[in-house]
């Protein structure tokens, strides 16, 4: 009775069982794709497919994912019919084909080895057993143990728990026997972004034009064709976590330029959000540059500054001092809409560019800029000065007072020389960040308290001019 019972269970679940088919959709199935990028290596995919399944239980392979896909992330989700499509189960298989894969299936089995032989010329077929696939291949051949010998190996088959490429499988239920649009959502890694920058400076260093590009990188093992792109510039907070797995090296770098850009900017929480307006194809291993921006006429000012040190005040060295800075060349824009720009720019490398007197571009210097809102500066170091030389010089250090809580009085003079070797009129500023609490006795200068810490000097110094600054000031350390 009790036998006749589990026969009974097994009839009663066994159709349901047989019921169940497998479905595949590969990226001929792709009505739209859309591709949401990040600038920390990281992307969102929506792949929407059009799949016709039977009503009940079924499997679905979705194929052409990136291979770096973070499966916890997958989402599935019917836009036809949303409540009549219920996941059950959700597998990402991505044990992918590979040589050293596929031998590791055969050790114990028989295979076939193709080798030419070299007296008559023609292929000769030998029968081996691979015995061991660590490292080099071991057969055993005719009784004989033989490791790696020469020929090509034949396989019978590939096995069943091998895939070609990574794959998402579903457990659906299903209720609608129709076409029905399903979007697939996923996070990968191995796609990334930047933005770069051209200015190109004229002749008196007042006038700029900027060219931007988005460079996108994409290593996550999957293309994307005539995707619709958004990129999100902004310090997205992301949870770090130990991976023993680690996205492939490139192997192949393509580089390809697209035609102008035209990318919408929008706020978007609080970042910004760049979408292109029109479709465009990013392969697999392929490194892509798609126009930003294009302004000119932007109004630049050339700055020199000759910067200080908080450590010099610290101690007695008179004289000049050990590591005296060079005067720095920077290059300044306002990012407003009336200097012909006024948009959010992405965190990215500027480089300018100035036309020598035979009219050829060359490069004069670059710097990194963080994200910049409108209505904010862009300060871009281009290097130091040549001609305009800057000496900093401790004339006097004295010891006021000192106490067993470690907290001392001194009085120090400073003396700064600035000499100016250009064929043309030039402005310094001297930026001098002084510690602890004190006090200017006696300048030469006049200066501006612009922080709590901090004096500045502008000075004015005509061509083959030389300017002293002398002060004195009192300094209470802690």
């Amino acid at each position: 009775m009790k036998r006749l019972s589990f026969i009974f269970l097994v009839c009663l679940f066994l159709p349901n069982i047989a019921l169940a088919g497998e479905y595949t959709s590969t990226e001929q199935d792709q009505k739209q794709i859309a591709v949401t990028i990040y600038n920390n290596n990281l992307g969102l995919v929506k792949d929407l497919r059009q799949i016709k399944i039977n009503s009940g239980e079924h499997y679905l392979k979705f194929m052409d994912v990136a291979s770096q896909i973070q499966p916890v992330t997958v989402n599935i989700k019917s836009l036809t019919s949303p409540d009549k499509l219920s996941v059950l189960e959700q597998n990402y298989e991505y044990d992918l084909l590979n040589p050293q894969k596929l031998l590791d299936k055969f050790v114990g089995k028989q295979v076939k080895l193709i080798d030419k032989n070299y007296y008559t010329g023609k292929e000769e077929i030998m029968t081996a057993e691979l015995l061991s696939n660590n490292g080099s291949p071991i057969y055993k051949i005719n009784n004989e143990i033989q490791i790696n010998p020469p020929g090509r190996v034949i396989l019978p088959e590939i096995p069943e728990n091998l895939i070609a490429k990574p794959t998402l499988i579903w457990m659906l239920k299903n209720s609608n026997p129709k076409a029905q649009d399903i979007e697939a959502s996923y996070l990968t890694n191995g796609i990334n972004w930047k933005s770069d920058y051209i200015a190109v400076i004229n002749a008196d260093n007042s006038i700029a034009d900027l060219s931007g590009w988005v460079t996108i990188n994409n290593q996550s093992g999957a293309a994307y064709k005539n995707a619709l792109i958004k990129l999100v510039a902004g310090d997205v907070n992301r949870v770090q976590e130990n991976k023993g797995y680690k996205g492939r090296a490139a192997t192949e770098r393509l580089m390809e330029k697209d035609a102008a850009g035209d990318f919408q900017e929008e706020s978007f929480f609080e970042y910004h959000l760049y979408t292109l307006q029109r479709p465009s194809t990013i392969k697999n291993q392929q490194t892509k540059q798609i126009e930003l921006l294009k302004a000119v006429d932007i109004p630049l000012k050339e700055k020199l500054v000759y910067y200080g040190a908080n450590y010099y005040y610290r101690s007695q060295n008179t004289g000049q001092v050990l590591s005296n800075e060079k005067i720095g060349v920077f290059l300044e824009i306002e990012n407003k809409e009336k200097n012909n720009l006024g948009m959010p720019l992405p965190a990215g490398i500027i480089r300018a560019y100035k036309k020598d007197k035979q009219g050829s571009l060359q490069f004069i210097g670059e710097d990194k800029i963080d994200h910049t809102p409108k209505d904010e500066k862009i300060i871009i170091k281009m290097g130091d000065a040549f001609d305009v030389v800057g000496e900093r010089k401790q004339l006097d250090y004295k010891i006021l007072s000192r106490n067993s809580n470690q907290r001392f009085d001194t009085e120090q003079q400073w003396q700064i020389k600035l000499r100016n070797h250009k064929d043309k009129e030039v402005e310094i500023e001297v930026i001098e960040p002084i510690p602890g609490d004190w006090q200017i006795i006696d300048s030469s200068e006049k200066y501006i308290k612009t922080e709590a810490s901090t004096i500045k000097f502008v000075v004015k110094l005509k061509k083959d001019e030389e300017k002293i600054i002398d002060y004195r000031v009192k300094i209470r350390y802690w």
